[in-house]
């Protein structure tokens, strides 16, 4: 059973093992995103949803608090979020290799290979959701790719 003290326990456990803080993770949303907002291929497709950016980097910090030292700070639903998104394997390529360039460039390396490997789990969790969402069924190893057409 999950309690208030076994949590805070896995949490500090996590934390002296990888490093990570609050601030690490501050610095590495930050970037991370200050990145997506640059880039021609997602870039676009965060700017058409948020306007206002703090809101969605406040979400992202408890997001990766819960993620990387299992805090259980976020309680969101990310996949309703991600499954109406205009968005398929080049997206999830694209958001992980601008997330790893971030946590290898802002991290120590404990903590970055903990931030790389539970992202590359997300994108392929969101992946697989939203191919499903779309009626598609992924085999082991295939990515899902939109159809012509319906990107928006």
């Amino acid at each position: 059973m999950d309690t208030p003290e076994r949590r805070a326990e896995m949490t500090a456990r996590l934390a002296r093992e990888t490093g990570i803080d609050d601030a690490m993770i501050e610095r590495l949303v930050r970037g991370f995103y200050a990145r997506v907002q640059e880039d021609p291929l997602i870039g676009p497709i965060f700017a058409a949803r948020i306007k206002d950016w703090e809101p969605h980097l406040q979400r992202m910090f408890a997001f990766w608090s819960s993620v990387a030292l299992m805090s259980g700070r976020y309680h969101g639903q990310p996949m309703r979020v991600h499954a109406p998104l205009p968005i398929d394997a080049a997206h999830f390529d694209r958001w992980l290799s601008l997330f790893e360039d971030t946590a290898r460039e802002l991290c120590p390396p404990v903590a970055a290979a903990h931030f790389v490997e539970r992202a590359r789990r997300i994108a392929e969790s969101l992946e697989l959701g939203i191919a499903i969402s779309h009626g598609v069924m992924l085999n082991k190893g295939e990515r899902y790719k939109m159809e012509k057409g319906n990107a928006s």
